[in-house]
């Protein structure tokens, strides 16, 4: 009933056909419920997965479901929706420990294809080849990036997801994509998040304070880096402990969804679907279980 509402609500303003066939026999509407019920109730990850269960155990509930083909089409064309719910999920089911003044950033890899030589085919237009430092990964595909408020003793709450080709550096895309909505914060985020100028500027414009691992300068005197060396691992451990709950809500969401692992989509769309449709899934799970 809440996918209904919230499609009546909102979703349908980003699906819905204004044509002749506006109205099908079988409509986006319950394309979306059997999707995020069966994804979160079942936990199946697949599209295929997902359709074969609803046609074998949920036909009483819809007896005009589509073929597999025909579902898959029309969910793909959802990506619009699918997006905002996420977006929406995030923002109604906000708790209320959340630190307002502290938020945490990072990125993680989503693979359509692995491997220095291999060149992906699938979604150019949004994705291409980079690498992933922690996984030591060339790859083809997106960046998901994370902008979530601390939670004492819990995973972070996200409270700004955006998506990027593989090979944008993540300041950019945090600069563009997250910092105009933040005012006034502390900013934890790992080395390559670190400008000077541009988080000095930051300081001045918007109180926001930077804090991330010390990042060694190229050289830099032996002398020099020895004898700072001693506070600058006790701050980097520090940093390091405040940014340790990201990691572990990136590999909860990958251990819930599979979200990483992209190498079935076969559209611009399919991976959309694929990256935002599990977002939503692994939070109404969040939202439903805890």
């Amino acid at each position: 009933m809440y996918i209904c509402d919230m499609y009546e609500q909102s979703l349908k303003y980003h699906c819905q056909r204004y044509s002749n066939n506006s109205k099908p026999l079988f409509s986006d509407e319950e394309i979306l419920t059997i999707y995020f019920f069966v994804g979160h109730e079942q936990k199946y990850t697949l599209i295929k997965d997902i359709h074969n269960f609803a046609k074998e155990y949920l036909r009483d509930w819809f007896p005009n479901l589509v073929s597999y083909q025909t579902f898959n089409y029309r969910l793909n064309r959802m990506a619009g929706a699918v997006r905002e719910l996420s977006s929406q999920l995030l923002r109604m089911f906000r708790p209320s420990d959340c630190q307002d003044d502290t938020v945490i950033v990072d990125s993680m890899p989503i693979i359509t294809c692995c491997g220095r030589n291999r060149t992906g085919k699938v979604a150019r237009d949004i994705a291409d080849k980079g690498y992933c430092s922690t996984k030591n990964l060339y790859y083809h595909g997106l960046k998901l990036h994370m902008v979530g408020y601390r939670r004492k003793g819990h995973l972070p709450h996200p409270c700004q997801i955006a998506l990027s080709p593989a090979s944008e550096n993540d300041l950019k895309v945090f600069q563009s994509e997250c910092m105009p909505d933040l005012f006034n914060k502390k900013i934890f985020a790992d080395k390559i998040y670190r400008s000077n100028d541009y988080w000095e500027q930051e300081r001045r414009d918007k109180a926001n304070e930077f804090y991330a691992p010390v990042k060694s300068i190229k050289g830099a005197p032996e002398e020099e880096k020895q004898r700072s060396k001693a506070a600058d691992d006790i701050y980097s451990q520090a940093v390091s402990s405040v940014r340790e709950p990201i990691e572990a809500l990136f590999s909860w969401l990958n251990e819930k969804t599979n979200i990483q692992r992209a190498s079935k989509c076969r559209s611009t769309c399919g991976l959309l679907i694929h990256t935002m449709g599990k977002v939503a899934i692994a939070f109404l799970y969040l939202i439903f279980n805890y």
